[in-house]
């Protein structure tokens, strides 16, 4: 039988406590959502799913296209514009997804000869970029800039220095500063995953690299994605532009991949216009980040101290993490549950998202729930 092998596959992943389900949510849900990656609270926010609305209504339900036959809109230029403007580079373009923009950014700008530096820790779009790359991968230890300057020591041609900025399992943020430093002094580009920073970190949301000074650096290349703090979907890569003229050129999941659908791109657009004229959003985030933290921490729970608003909190197990996830769920809270191999060491884990919008009565509740179904 030509797909025998999958039943041997799904037994060995049963037998890990590693089966993964789809769960379809209805439109309104009763839970709490401490689950989702919806940081500023923004995806239901009135102004954004009617840039959505608005957009589809004038550009149409899909792109049409890739960007560079029909599926490029004044709507996408508009975004690119103001992303840029925003996170303060040079120029943008924008993907059908953060994936796509992260595998766009490492392939392109990697080409044979090369080296790439990847942090331990990276997530997995970044990794199946350095794997499609036809430069050379060394993997260094997580958070370390003299590995990073260890590696770079041993290549004498193009190099670049890839990362993400907070990383998605713990929360963590990279030393951006250290990392930059290392990649000068040895010629190397940076090239970094703001997925977990735009909107959190940064002066009113304007990501983690305008928070370590780098924002506008001729040798840093950002990557992020509109499905987060925008509450919308898609990507974008941010840095000179002639980088991004480059990858207009040579990135194939930008040549090769439909563009973006407009709706999502106005929905985007909305949010972050919102976001302008609300920047304090970013730092409720961090806050309730840190509320979450102290309060499971002061129950016992070992937790990691969050650099931007995920909230990781240790399991036992994998099956120990799937039936605490379970029976939050049962009580009213939706957690995310990370396993192997979603976790780099593999520890299992709750991920909890601290959203700008949650009240302190929800906090509360959410760290009630945790706290008495913990095993």
């Amino acid at each position: 039988m030509a797909f025998g092998w999958i039943d041997e596959q799904g037994e060995l992943r049963r037998r890990a406590g590693l089966v993964r389900a789809l769960r379809p949510r209805p439109a309104h849900s009763p839970l709490l959502d401490l689950a989702s990656n919806d940081y500023l609270g923004l995806a239901r926010h009135p102004e954004v799913t009617e840039g959505a609305a608005a957009a589809a209504r004038t550009w149409g339900g899909g792109a049409t296209g890739s960007r560079l036959v029909t599926g490029s809109t004044e709507l996408h230029r508009e975004l690119e514009d103001e992303l840029a403007d925003f996170c303060g580079f040079e120029a943008a373009l924008v993907f059908s997804s953060g994936y796509a923009a992260n595998l766009a950014a490492v392939t392109a700008l990697a080409p044979h000869g090369s080296l790439i530096v990847s942090d331990a820790g990276n997530h997995a779009s970044l990794i199946d970029g350095c794997r499609l790359a036809r430069g050379t991968t060394q993997v260094v230890a997580h958070a370390d800039p003299e590995a990073v300057r260890k590696a770079l020591d041993t290549h004498d041609g193009p190099a670049v220095v890839v990362s993400d900025t907070v990383f998605s399992v713990d929360g963590d943020a990279a030393p951006l500063a250290a990392f930059a430093a290392a990649c000068r002094d040895h010629g190397a580009g940076l090239v970094v995953d703001d997925a977990h920073g735009l909107g959190v970190l940064g002066d009113g949301g304007c990501g983690a690299p305008q928070a370590a000074g780098l924002a506008g650096a001729g040798d840093v290349v950002v990557t992020a994605t509109l499905s987060k703090s925008l509450g919308s979907q898609g990507g974008a890569v941010l840095g000179p532009a002639p980088v991004i003229d480059h990858l207009v050129n040579a990135a194939r999941t930008f040549i090769f991949d439909t563009g973006l659908a407009p709706a999502a791109a106005g929905a985007a657009l909305a949010a972050l216009r919102l976001l302008r004229r609300e920047p304090e959003r970013a730092a409720r985030a961090r806050a309730v980040a840190a509320e979450l933290h102290a309060r499971l921490t002061a129950l016992g729970l070992e937790a990691v101290r969050p650099d931007a608003a995920v909230v990781s909190v240790r399991a036992p197990s994998p099956d120990g993490a799937v039936r605490w996830a379970a029976e939050c769920r049962a009580a009213g809270l939706a957690v995310g549950c990370f396993r192997p191999p979603s976790v780099p060491d593999g520890i299992s884990r709750l991920r909890l998202t601290a959203r700008a919008d949650l009240s302190g009565e929800q906090i509360e509740r959410a760290v009630r729930v945790i706290g008495e179904t913990r095993p």
